[in-house]
């Protein structure tokens, strides 16, 4: 089944998403450090939800019934300050000063200096435990938010999320969606070469979730899995998002080495080729 959606709509995310990969770019290049890699395969991810799905108020950033999205994966902060700005948490030239003494983008996320972001992560797997924590105040609140967590695939190799996943199956936390950013690649290799994570799906199947696989650059398919999340009831959601790391620019894609390591100028130039100017 797919969510129907305008093709005007579509065409609109897709060229946003383009937008904010040049951003990503301009923002890493100019720190001199930061990674691109996992920043480039999750923007489609973050841009179907901010544009499109989340109930969210940049003027309002604390308002109590907002969806809440945590940044489990955080060193992919550099996609999410991206989108923070553009939908106006805070302006725009606060991005070039990214990983800056004193800047308020620092390389993961800080929920004590940038508006926007809901809890501090870094350390993988405890993004993910908090996400859970708000998924469960909001029942025992009676308020209607949901929650949605960006996961990196290395991250699941973290004992935490497993926990994680099984309290929340516990309790049938059907206001939590999970998107795991599926792109083999973590910062010393393949994914299935360092700790294997197949078979992915059947594991959080096992655990008590409902398990989507998904395309996550195909907007149609990111926007139906996450209506169809929306839509179930009596446990948590997982969306398994395949992607390619560093989506969108060729000697970017599926390059280990890009995990953590700054574009330089003269890569900056070459991307932006690509990627339309």
């Amino acid at each position: 089944m797919t969510y129907p959606v305008d093709a005007t709509v579509i065409e609109k995310l897709e060229k946003k998403a383009r937008e904010l990969r040049k951003t990503i770019l301009r923002m890493i290049t100019m720190a001199g450090s930061g990674h691109p890699g996992g920043s480039l395969s999750s923007i489609d991810l973050l841009v179907a939800l901010y544009y499109h799905h989340l109930r969210h108020d940049p003027k309002n950033p604390k308002w109590p019934d907002r969806d809440r999205f945590v940044l489990s994966k955080g060193h992919g902060c550099p996609a999410l300050y991206a989108v923070l700005a553009d939908c106006g948490y805070f302006g725009e030239e606060h991005l070039w000063t990214l990983r800056k003494v004193g800047s308020i983008l620092q390389g993961h996320p800080d929920m004590t200096r940038t508006p926007g972001v809901e809890i501090s992560t870094g350390s993988l797997g405890m993004g993910f435990s908090a996400a859970i924590g708000m998924a469960l105040g909001a029942r025992l609140s009676g308020r209607s938010y949901r929650v949605y967590a960006l996961l990196g695939d290395g991250e699941c190799q973290e004992g935490a999320v497993w926990e994680g996943a099984m309290f929340a199956a516990h309790y049938g936390l059907d206001n939590l969606t999970a998107i795991v950013d599926r792109n083999g690649l973590q910062q010393t290799g393949k994914t299935e070469e360092r700790i294997r994570l197949e078979p992915l799906a059947s594991k959080w199947e096992a655990f008590g979730w409902r398990v989507l696989e998904i395309d996550g650059h195909s907007f149609p398919q990111i926007l139906t899995a996450l209506e169809e999340a929306k839509g179930t009831r009596g446990r948590p959601t997982v969306i398994i998002a395949h992607t390619v790391k560093g989506k969108g620019v060729s000697f970017i894609e599926g390059v280990v080495g890009f995990h953590g390591k700054a574009t330089t100028p003269e890569e900056l130039e070459r991307a932006l080729v690509e990627l339309g100017g």
